[in-house]
């Protein structure tokens, strides 16, 4: 397989501009989905079936990752671009539903403004870092064994927090911003240096699920500040 890296520069500049436009097309159609589940009431529904009980939660969490991982495989395997479309959609509307009630929390039980505050905050730290990734040219591809562990050891305390009923706190939240950098720094170079030029929706995919990551600690992270003026 010829990845993008060893691809000629024209094919590159075609997969990085078809990536990131697939990209911004995920993030509008995961917006697009969050105002429809806000105007037809299901948010609110998500948020009281989650808050009802600490395993409502769990059992949501459980479900997004079989969907996350099945739509994920399904789109970095596939050949065929409408199997890498179905991955993507898949994996938009699992972080709509998985979103919904954080969000509806902060726009309703808190200020107005820390959705858009983090919503900024998560634009620039992306751009800053996919600059990082592209002008170095580094292949962080070490960073993988890295996120692994790391990403195994946060799930364990995810669910140790529902089971036993302790919050993570601030401090958390903070590791899993730096996390999610990480995850960024290694999604941009793994897109460049392990995909094949046709893989621009799988490719898209792996950057939105670490831009989703890094908006929801930066969102928990101003809801907490925001809570203590």
């Amino acid at each position: 397989m010829v990845t993008v890296a060893q691809a000629p520069p024209s094919e590159r500049a075609q997969f990085i501009q078809k990536t990131y436009m697939h990209l911004a097309g995920a993030v509008g159609a995961f917006i697009a989905l969050e105002f429809i589940l806000f105007q037809t009431g299901i948010a609110a529904l998500l948020t009281q079936f989650v808050t009802a009980s600490r395993f409502s939660w769990l059992a949501i969490l459980a479900g997004f990752a079989v969907l996350g991982w099945f739509s994920r495989e399904l789109a970095a395997k596939a050949d065929s671009v409408n199997t890498q479309y179905a991955g993507l959609g898949i994996y938009v509307v699992a972080e709509a539903l998985i979103f919904a009630p954080i969000l509806y929390i902060a726009a309703y039980f808190s200020d107005p403004t820390v959705i858009p505050t983090a919503g900024i905050l998560t634009l620039l730290m992306f751009a800053g870092l996919t600059a990082v990734a592209f002008t170095t040219g580094k292949d962080f591809s070490f960073l993988g064994g890295i996120l692994k562990v790391g990403g195994l050891v946060a799930l364990g305390l995810i669910i140790c927090s529902v089971i036993f009923g302790f919050t993570l706190g601030l401090f958390f939240s903070v590791v899993m911003v730096a996390f999610a950098s990480a995850a960024i720094l290694y999604d941009t170079s793994k897109v460049m240096h392990h995909y094949s030029s046709h893989h621009y929706v799988a490719a898209s995919l792996e950057l939105f699920a670490s831009v989703a990551l890094l908006f929801w600690y930066l969102l928990r992270i101003v809801m907490a500040l925001s809570s203590r003026r």
